[in-house]
């Protein structure tokens, strides 16, 4: 027999792939203890003026052979009703700051036609204006989230448009808005005051917002809820600022003096998206991208955690009885467009999108102290969307069904889900493996979402739950074979939930084997 050295031999061996292991993970619920109430509004969509956001993705025109009612889809209507969409922010984003919203009410044959010159100089016919916006919202069962135009408006045109939507139907603007098909006043909840003032929206400082968010306040403060524009990211040093000169009337303010006081900011917002790293040169492919890349966007998606926790500490000092919401008004993925892209800002929704979305939303939950509401963007056919649309056909994406499985959160009173995990590594990255949120609703039902980060590995996850002993667990998971699996219009259903199988009870515990890269919700009944 020929001796094989034993060098030799270790060259030879090969580890055990990653992919045979299963993970063990433990997680803590206080069910005994409820917290904060999961605002609804978190669960928020983002609409734009923007490739086929709106134009095909929403409005068809009442001549349509697509079903619709009053030119408004009806599959897109019923996709979004069966999710509980609880509120729409319209019409920007960007455009918002350069959109006069006279040139869309009217007959629509009357309306002027322009461009879009805040993307690419795309027409903008003025078709989908202000009552068709309000009949959509209405469709869905949604509230509607106003973004005024600073930039280019005025807070008397701001004013005027909220006489139109709001005033009695024996106004002078009531009665122009009956002229136009509408007797009954709309109701506006929410008002946002500027987008990205820091950029596209006027390239503002924070000192030279607060002053001109003051002025807005002045004329809008009777009619809704007014959300300060956004700090981009991780700017803290935006909403100190703000906090301290839109808050504050004297040169040297204390935020105790702020207590006793009604509120002059209602809530602040935050944009935030995910790319596959730091570099908006280079974003990431939306499909057929490597390990690496669906490392670096969880990080990079993972660290929203941080940003909500270091805003929320500054508005703490101002605001300690938790008066001022936080509105993460666009978040979401943003990847680098193919060349052959069919419209603007058009991305694939791949099984990366869902869990990026089940990991954030995780983080809203846990957050609920504070963030009060959330608008992904965006709703149809642009980036990180719900729905995809082509032409007459129609389908729903990997986010959408997270958004589905995650509205029984809708309501429901925080629990505290406290997580022992091992961590995902790959390269320089380093991420918890599970990520998780539980709330109990009215019934007394107990809800946990699970995110396993891991592409390649099972987790074994035991939750223990204190206060309330389980009789039953049902559950559903969202997963896939390969990172980027989607569905397609030719096969709609690729990537779908199903049931969860093997899930074992015992009193004040939970036993689950929970696969890869995986979105899984659990309804516990006491």
């Amino acid at each position: 027999m020929k001796l094989i050295p034993l060098l030799s031999i270790l060259m030879c061996w090969v580890p055990v792939p990653a992919v045979a292991q299963t993970l063990e993970a433990k997680i803590s619920i206080r069910a005994d203890a409820p917290g904060a109430t999961i605002d609804p509004n978190i669960y928020g969509q983002f609409v734009e003026h923007l490739g086929r956001g709106v134009y095909e993705g929403i409005w068809v025109g009442e001549n349509s052979a697509i079903p619709n009612v009053r030119g408004i889809r009806s599959d897109v209507v019923a996709a979004l009703r069966k999710i509980r969409v609880p509120l729409v922010r319209w019409p920007g984003g960007c455009f918002a700051e350069l959109y006069h919203w006279r040139d869309g009410v009217g007959p629509r044959d009357q309306r002027p036609k322009g461009i879009n010159a805040a993307w690419n100089d795309e027409p903008e016919t003025n078709a989908f204006g202000t009552n068709e916006f309000m009949d959509f919202v209405e469709q869905i069962g949604a509230k509607p989230f106003l973004a005024i135009n600073v930039t280019s408006g005025s807070p008397g045109e701001a004013q005027a448009w909220l006489q139109y939507l709001t005033g009695p139907e024996d106004s002078a603007a009531g009665r122009l808005r009956a002229s136009h098909g509408r007797k009954q006043p709309y109701q506006i909840p929410f008002i946002g005051i500027g987008n990205e003032t820091w950029g596209c929206g006027g390239n503002m400082t924070a000192e030279y917002y607060s002053d001109v968010y003051r002025q807005y306040l002045a004329v809008l403060r009777p009619y809704g809820t007014l959300v300060v524009a956004d700090a981009n990211s991780d700017d803290y040093a935006w909403t100190e600022t703000v906090l301290q000169k839109a808050l504050f009337r004297h040169a040297t303010p204390t935020p105790l003096a702020y207590i006793n006081r009604s509120p002059q900011i209602a809530m602040m917002s935050i944009h935030y998206y995910t790319l596959a790293g730091n570099d908006w040169t280079n974003k990431g492919a939306p499909v057929g991208f490597p390990e690496k890349d669906w490392a670096l966007a969880l990080e990079r998606a993972y660290k929203m955690d941080e940003i909500i926790a270091k805003h929320s500490a500054i508005i703490d000092k101002y605001d300690p009885e938790r008066r001022i919401g936080l509105s993460i008004d666009e978040w979401g993925t943003w990847w680098t467009a193919p060349k052959d892209t069919p419209s603007n800002l058009y991305q694939q929704n791949t099984l990366r999108d869902a869990v990026i979305a089940g990991l954030t939303l995780n983080i809203f939950q846990n957050h609920a102290q504070r963030v009060r509401m959330a608008n992904i963007a965006q709703m149809v056919n642009v980036l990180q969307s719900m729905i995809l649309t082509r032409g007459d056909k129609m389908i729903v994406t990997p986010t959408y069904h997270v958004f589905d499985l995650y509205q029984v959160h809708q309501g429901g009173s925080l629990l505290s889900a406290e997580v022992a995990s091992p961590d995902y590594t790959f390269e320089n990255v380093t991420l918890p493996v599970i990520s998780a949120s539980a709330s109990r609703d009215s019934k007394g039902v107990i809800h946990l979402s699970i995110v396993n980060l891991d592409p390649n590995r099972a987790a074994r996850v035991v939750t223990q739950v204190q206060g309330v002993k389980g009789r039953r667990a049902t559950g559903r998971v969202l997963t896939a074979d390969s990172m980027d699996a989607r569905s397609e219009f030719d096969h709609p259903a690729r990537v779908a939930p199903v049931a969860l199988k093997g899930i074992r009870v015992n009193d004040h515990s939970l036993d689950v084997i929970l696969p890869a890269k995986s979105v899984t919700v659990i309804e516990l009944q006491p």
